[in-house]
């Protein structure tokens, strides 16, 4: 006869963990401020700098509100000094600024894009971060398809920023969407430019694979959104994603060769085999541009790129050692910029060089300050990707798809930076903030006191006892 007893063995039914409400909305308002960061000249596009300047420092002062309310723990003697160090010296370059307004608006940025990147580091553990970062992506990529068949179904011509009809043929570049969706040119998406909206799409294809590979729910909808973001990249036809696209399928297979290595010194191999890799890669397109890009539909001087390159550095080379003045990106309103260099009969907005820009603006110092910032990122993120997460003496635990994306994303950066200024400024400098940050605060994915404490918010691990 059976016996019931009081004791059972196992742990009564519960209702399935939720999240607390509190914390979902934290996490709205994190994949807000990265869809704005993603999607930045979409913004001035349809509403205009002033709307835009507004949303932006509203953003910034709600973002330091919420961080004193939650009030994440945070590792002080942890930080991105590299990146605190960039930011004091454009800042303390207002006091010998050629362009002292332009510096004033652009440093407000820098700032209200740093301190996001750190909040977004500080309240979201490592797998809500790539989540997050996920989120804010297809809303880019799925707005940037339903703008172009928008405009190609309704609109049916070129619109310029303001959703304003042209009323004579201009040039190209002026416009926002140029309705070429359904005749095979490049398409631009909400950011009204394809060199853009390329490296977007790449970095969108990099984060959907990493999830879909650390088997998130919805893996089918995520093979969707691959093939969106992949149809999107394809489109934009820029000739710099397409090279970052390479270097990423180059940094991924060293990774995975790395992390196959089984006896101490296995590795060294792979890094010499990997210099020689990418040395000689970067050696061989350079030495080969004129046929590469001739390919690729783009003149050997990298589409005039050249010609911009020799007047920046004619006048960096005026003030070297400490540059003209930070200005990320350049204003054109500026009486500086107004006019100095014309492309297509536009103003430039930037050197379409990071290295190249800084050095304009804030002189060999800076950019051994900027070279820091990448060099610290770039180290540690590597690491965060190729080592066995290990904090005791179990050395078997299993690598985690998500640390590939720092790695990955330094790739894509690095080679964006080469022909366009930015990394300097929105998504690019945000990311490589808040990687370099979340990297220093949280060496291993799910553990230590901050991931543990954002468990905790979210109602995953009960609090330890007293």
């Amino acid at each position: 006869m059976a016996v019931h007893t009081k004791h059972p063995a196992s742990a009564p039914p519960a209702a399935p963990v939720r999240e607390k409400t509190g914390h979902l909305l934290l996490r709205g308002w994190c994949i807000f401020v990265l869809f704005m960061a993603l999607s930045g000249t979409a913004w001035i596009n349809a509403f205009g700098n002033t709307v835009t300047a507004v949303i932006t420092i509203a953003g910034g002062v709600l973002s330091v509100g919420l961080w004193f309310a939650v009030r994440p723990p945070v590792q002080w003697r942890r930080l991105p000094w590299f990146t605190f160090a960039y930011v004091a010296w454009a800042a303390a370059s207002f006091l010998w600024s050629a362009w002292r307004e332009a510096t004033a608006l652009t440093l407000l940025l820098l700032v209200i894009t740093t301190v996001q990147a750190l909040f977004i580091g500080s309240v979201l553990s490592w797998r809500e971060i790539v989540r997050t970062i996920a989120s804010a992506l297809k809303w880019v990529i799925g707005l940037s398809l339903v703008f172009e068949l928008w405009v190609s179904v309704f609109v049916q011509g070129p619109i310029l920023p303001g959703f304003v009809r042209p009323t004579e043929k201009m040039d190209p570049i002026v416009y926002w969407s140029r309705d070429n969706l359904f005749d095979g040119g490049r398409i631009q998406g909400i950011l009204g430019n394809a060199n853009l909206l390329g490296p977007i799409a790449l970095l969108a294809i990099v984060v959907f694979a990493i999830r879909f590979v650390a088997r998130s729910s919805n893996r089918f909808l995520l093979g969707a959104w691959i093939v969106l973001a992949a149809y999107l990249f394809y489109r934009a036809a820029s000739a710099t994603a397409y090279v970052a696209a390479v270097a990423v399928l180059l940094v991924l297979g060293t990774v995975l060769m790395m992390r196959r290595a089984r006896r101490p010194g296995a590795r060294t191999r792979y890094y010499i085999a990997y210099a020689v890799v990418g040395i000689g890669g970067a050696l061989a397109v350079w030495l080969a541009r004129g046929a590469i890009f001739t390919a690729l539909g783009r003149s050997a001087d990298l589409t005039g790129r050249e010609a911009i390159w020799e007047q920046v550095l004619a006048r960096a080379a005026e003030h070297p050692v400490v540059g003209w003045g930070f200005s990320t990106p350049w204003i054109t309103t500026d009486p500086a910029f107004d006019g100095w260099i014309i492309d297509h009969g536009q103003t430039v907005m930037q050197a379409h060089n990071m290295w190249f820009d800084v050095y304009l603006q804030l002189g060999i110092i800076g950019v051994i300050l900027m070279a820091g910032v990448y060099f610290a990122f770039i180290w540690r993120s590597w690491f965060f990707a190729v080592d066995r997460p290990r904090w005791d003496l179990r050395d078997d635990r299993p690598y985690s798809p998500l640390t590939l994306l720092p790695t990955l994303v330094g790739a894509i950066l690095l080679v964006q930076g080469l022909a366009e200024s930015n990394p300097l400024l929105l998504w690019g400098w945000l990311f490589v903030v808040l990687l370099a940050f979340k990297i220093k605060q949280s060496p291993h994915v799910g553990e230590g006191a901050a991931e543990q404490r954002i468990a905790i918010e979210r109602g995953e691990t009960p609090p330890p006892g007293p």
